[in-house]
């Protein structure tokens, strides 16, 4: 096979997975004209793209409405990773200890490429919330705080990277996400073993997060708790990060144990 053929198919490998990623995403269905636009592609390659993929079960087209959906094959695929890489079942039960320890809202999420997806919410007894965390909310690494807890702990070389591919960071969520200033937080999480995010997606919301590490010492998950501001008085926060450190350290050893989640 020819260079040129070589790259040609690796081009449309990557295309067939950014919109399977698309479509995963958007459970409840999307319309071609946005997957092409959110890809990058124009409405005849994505077309070309789906047909493919519908052929193989990857996605499918309701007959209704005309949005693409996940296909059989990518729940099939899904049941098969899961036992090897789902790890949700074995934190419920801390998440759901950290909560009632802090009376917070407390969270476990998975690094997925450049962002981190949240799997497991668990509120706390005190009765005033935050919202900017749920179930399937994803942020980029170095926002939220479980993000940022995983950014600080990956090798210095993917860090680099990192913001080499992401130089859109400030404009999209403000100053404070530059490199500059949130390399200064990166080592503040290096120094104290769990992120502080004080009101920076929404005013007024603050987030702790903790890194949760496979067997082989690579950030992979995080836990994390977000309150409102007054409940993060700089002595609460130093409790709050000891208490959210030994139960993300209680799920590490667990995960090691099990030989789950062995991404590395």
């Amino acid at each position: 096979m020819s260079t040129s053929a070589s790259a040609g198919g690796t081009q449309a490998v990557a295309r067939a997975a950014r919109l399977l990623k698309l479509v995963a995403r958007t459970g409840d269905g999307i319309r071609v004209s946005e997957l092409a636009d959110r890809a990058g592609l124009t409405r005849p390659t994505t077309h070309r793209l789906l047909a493919a993929l519908r052929r193989e079960g990857f996605v499918d087209r309701d007959g209704e409405t005309g949005l693409w959906v996940p296909g059989p094959e990518l729940y099939l695929m899904g049941t098969a990773a899961a036992a090897r890489y789902d790890v949700a079942d074995l934190a419920r039960d801390i998440v759901r200890s950290l909560a009632a320890v802090t009376e917070e809202s407390a969270f476990f999420s998975v690094r997925q490429g450049d962002e981190t997806v949240c799997l497991v919410r668990e509120d706390g007894s005190f009765p005033i919330r935050s919202f900017v965390l749920s179930e399937g909310v994803r942020f980029p690494l170095g926002v939220a705080s479980a993000g940022l807890a995983i950014l600080a702990f990956l090798p210095p070389p993917e860090v680099d990277a990192y913001f080499a591919r992401h130089p859109e960071l400030a404009e999209r969520w403000g100053a404070p996400h530059g490199e500059k200033r949130l390399r200064a937080r990166l080592a503040e999480t290096q120094e104290h073993g769990y992120a502080l995010n004080p009101g920076l997606i929404v005013e007024g919301s603050y987030g702790l997060g903790a890194a949760v590490f496979t067997r082989a010492g690579h950030p992979q998950w995080a836990l994390s708790l977000t309150g409102v501001q007054f409940r993060f008085t700089p002595e609460r926060v130093e409790k709050l990060g000891r208490i959210l450190l030994s139960h993300a350290h209680q799920l590490t050893a667990r995960i090691a144990a099990t030989g789950r989640g062995t991404w590395r």
